[in-house]
């Protein structure tokens, strides 16, 4: 399988979730090899370095997966554009916002997925590296616990727990394996959620000033304040699993393995690819020159123009 990048660039406008900032947003295609790369366009002299994404470079994890630099510079809010570009299996991409946030749009996946449509989706002459998880890999703080596993493909299962008569009236776990299941269908509508309480706490901390009905599912004491209710029955879970196919992809490659997790949120996630990374036994990169070989689950990659 080859690496992917866009036809053409494609842009987008919308409003920082934690920030309240107007964003322009323009994704470029990108040479072979080069990875997902952020820049920030507002900035000047060494802050407008392009900025290729390690796990290294995650840290700030409040409430979502945010780039900081040594140098100060900022890209927050990535997880769920790069769970979009995990699903259409983009490779190289150059990311340029003229503010520190990425749009929330409507705080789900579908719209960066309806962009890189709109951009096209095209193969590169490299060979597509997968990471395969050789051995389990675990992760544990206190009541919560992430872990991958070694699986001939990629599939995620996670639970939630809130303590909230909402989420007593779903599903709290979801399992998807991607050799079966559309990650367009089942995954990419699911949108952020968070209480009222929390909402009113975050902007009183400066956090969450772009929140709105249209762009999160806002939960009072009782239930859910958006008229139209959810788009799934288990929309949180499902939304948790969108945010882990985004915040796991930060490795910059698709994974080999079953992803596991039990409450679990950005800061454990990247904690989990660190502890790969740390432990060169539990993985190895591989290519698949021949398609016939490729785990069934990235056969359903959207195919390239």
């Amino acid at each position: 399988m080859k690496q992917r990048t866009l036809a053409q660039s494609v842009q987008a406008t919308g409003v920082g979730l934690h920030s309240g900032e107007r964003v322009l947003l323009t994704l470029h295609p990108a040479a072979e090899n080069s990875g997902i790369v952020f820049r920030r366009t507002d900035l000047a002299g060494e802050q407008n370095r392009p900025i290729k994404l390690v796990p290294e470079l995650i840290n700030d994890t409040r409430l979502s997966s945010t780039i900081v630099t040594e140098d100060g510079v900022r890209v927050g809010t990535i997880e769920h554009l790069m769970s979009a570009l995990a699903a259409y299996g983009i490779d190289n991409v150059l990311i340029e916002l003229n503010a520190p946030e990425i749009p929330i749009m409507d705080g789900s996946s579908l719209p960066f997925l309806y962009l890189l449509q709109d951009a096209g989706i095209v193969d590169q002459k490299a060979e597509k590296r997968f990471l395969r998880i050789l051995k389990p890999v675990e992760v544990q703080e206190p009541g919560k616990w992430v872990r991958f596993t070694p699986y001939d493909g990629f599939k995620v299962s996670l639970t939630i727990n809130f303590d909230h008569p909402v989420f007593n009236r779903s599903n709290p776990t979801f399992e998807i394996d991607f050799a079966g299941a559309s990650y367009v269908e089942e995954i990419a509508r699911a949108r952020t959620f968070g209480f009222m309480q929390e909402v009113e706490m975050m902007r009183a901390h400066g956090l969450g000033l772009g929140g709105n009905l249209s762009n999160a599912v806002v939960i009072d004491d009782n239930d859910v304040l958006n008229p139209e209710g959810l788009r799934y029955p288990d929309e949180f879970v499902r939304h948790k699993i969108l945010d882990a196919v985004g915040d796991l992809y930060v490795i910059g490659a698709p994974i080999i393995g079953a992803f596991e997790g039990h409450k679990s949120g950005h800061a454990i996630n990247n904690a989990l690819l660190r502890a790969i990374l740390a432990d060169p036994e539990s993985y190895e990169w591989v290519t698949f020159p021949h398609n016939q070989n490729l785990p069934a689950a990235f056969h359903a990659l959207p195919a390239a123009a």
